[in-house]
């Protein structure tokens, strides 16, 4: 009999896209090859600590990925609007007939639930493709005009040239394709680094690129690890821009490299999400709302409700039912069927989440939750849905990003309260508010500071609208066509409308001669 609140494993082959690697974990110019740093690296499966793959891992090969973006930017850049739309239909064509192998290598390197990346991170990723495969052809300039005298002005939008991208283990596969799709559907060329710990799907999605018919060299991946591959890529004098997404203390150190080359630079980072929740709110949805924002992805998302502000009226009713709910979440093999939410990334990930809650004891309530799986489970990195109340404004648990499976909930009294706490970090990437007041919520979604307010829900994105933070989450959006605007520059263009070379300006500085 399986013990509460887990799902028991399944038997059949997780990585049936394995052999795809026997050339090695590099994809440049359209190939795979081996590292060649001379050291290697292991992919493990969180869920039970064993080896996935072991790649050699880059060095030298960040040169030859650029040298290999750079040398097909011309013809790429050069493609026109519906050339990059056509190619990206075919990709998210190609993407649809394999989502199978991208959902089980997503699930097996990140331990995410199987019906979490069969219904939300593979569709999401397909769902973008074929948003930018139409977007491609909407990058017009501003309309022409004669803003000064007898000269015609009008805006062109240009690629940017080679792009170097850097990704997080959290959504591996969804995070590669926001960079990646608007880069290239501007006409830009690419080399990203994802994380050392999941490189799978990123590969998988370059080669997808190629069967598609994307020129070699357009995308290129490299895989090594953040201080190597990484800083040589932020700081290689033939990248003219940089995307990373990752924690605030890595970026500033991303930006410190990027600013010695004066690059292009676009940074999503950290995020400790409010969740307000008024006096007047529908509990039953917000203690829903709460479990499900905070739990996604086990918690590894930088817009996971990780703060609960509740009206004092529903703070007590709001910590026992979510306690109660978060209590039956089902914590298991990723690809179980019944499984809710699977390990962490990685081991060292859940003993520096469960270091957090430790810590919180001595100052705050651990409601429910608050320790590792024990039995089947053992061996893997799995953590128990936690709930924390009754922790100061200032403590770490509602400070720092924890990014596990941790929500701590905090009392307020007045709507100027809410609003004040749920500001009152660093960070500034999402929030969600909920009411069923429309002054109350248009107040909200005014006066939190974050790049994303949801009333009524948290978590949802959509690639028709951006993703992206304020203040020490960064800056740039992803998705939608405001993602353009990081990976295009801007030129403006004037004609002299007249045969008379004379302007009235230039007798200014010549005189009448």
């Amino acid at each position: 009999m399986q013990n509460p609140g887990t799902a028991t494993p399944d038997t059949t082959d997780r990585f049936p896209a394995r052999e795809r690697f026997a050339d090695g974990a590099q994809y440049i110019a359209g190939r795979f090859a081996r590292g060649t740093s001379g050291r290697t690296h292991a992919v493990i499966d969180p869920a039970t600590g064993e080896e996935v793959l072991t790649y050699e891992l880059a060095s030298a090969d960040v040169d030859a990925a650029v040298a290999a973006a750079r040398a097909a930017f011309p013809g790429w850049s050069g493609a026109t609007p519906g050339e990059r739309s056509d190619a990206l239909h075919r990709l998210a064509a190609v993407l649809a007939d394999r989502a199978e192998d991208f959902a089980r290598a997503e699930s097996l390197q990140c331990g995410k639930p199987l019906k979490l990346t069969r219904e939300f991170d593979v569709p999401g990723t397909i769902d973008n493709t074929a948003f930018f495969a139409g977007a491609a052809r909407h990058l017009q300039g501003q309309a022409a005009g004669e803003y000064s005298g007898d000269h015609t002005s009008y805006v062109r939008r240009e690629s940017i040239g080679v792009v170097g991208s850097i990704a997080p283990w959290n959504y591996p596969l969804q995070m590669a394709a926001w960079k990646i799709l608007p880069a290239i559907a501007a006409g830009n060329t690419i080399v990203l680094k994802p994380a050392e710990l999941t490189p799978l799907t990123s590969l998988l999605f370059a080669q997808a690129v190629t069967d598609a018919g994307i020129p070699d060299g357009v995308v290129n991946i490299v895989t090594g690890t953040g201080k190597e591959a990484g800083e040589h890529l932020v700081g290689h004098p033939d990248v003219a821009m940089t995307s990373f997404t990752g924690s605030t203390a890595v970026g500033r150190r991303v930006a410190e490299i990027a600013t010695a080359t004066v690059k292009r630079l676009h940074l999503e980072l950290g995020g400790k999400a409010p969740f307000v929740v008024f006096d007047d709110a529908d509990l039953e949805a917000a203690v829903h709302g709460a479990v499900a924002g905070a739990l996604i992805n086990t918690g590894q998302d930088c817009t996971a409700a990780t703060r609960a502000y509740v009206q004092r009226p529903l703070y007590e009713a709001f910590v026992e039912a979510t306690a109660a709910l978060m209590a039956d979440v089902r914590v298991g093999d990723p690809f179980a069927a019944g499984t809710d939410i699977g390990p962490l990334v990685s081991h060292a990930q859940r003993d520096r989440v469960a270091a957090f809650v430790d810590r919180a004891r001595a100052y705050a309530r651990v409601v429910t939750g608050g320790e590792a799986t024990e039995g089947d489970l053992a061996k893997g990195a799995y953590y128990r849905p936690t709930l924390i109340a009754d922790a100061a404004q200032d403590s770490e648990v509602v400070q720092s990003e924890i990014f596990g499976p941790v929500l701590v909930v905090l009392p307020f009294d007045t709507d100027d309260e809410g609003i004040r706490l749920a500001n009152d970090t660093p960070y500034g990437l999402a929030a969600s508010a909920w009411t069923r007041d429309v002054f109350r919520a248009n107040r909200a979604t005014r006066e939190i500071k974050a790049g994303c307010v949801w009333i009524n829900d948290h978590i949802p994105i959509i690639s028709e609208m951006p993703h992206g933070g304020y203040k020490a989450s960064g800056f740039g959006k992803d998705m939608s066509a405001y993602s353009f605007d990081e990976y295009t520059q801007i030129k403006h263009v004037m004609f002299d409308n007249t045969a008379v070379a004379r302007k009235s300006w230039h007798r200014t500085i010549f005189g009448d001669r």
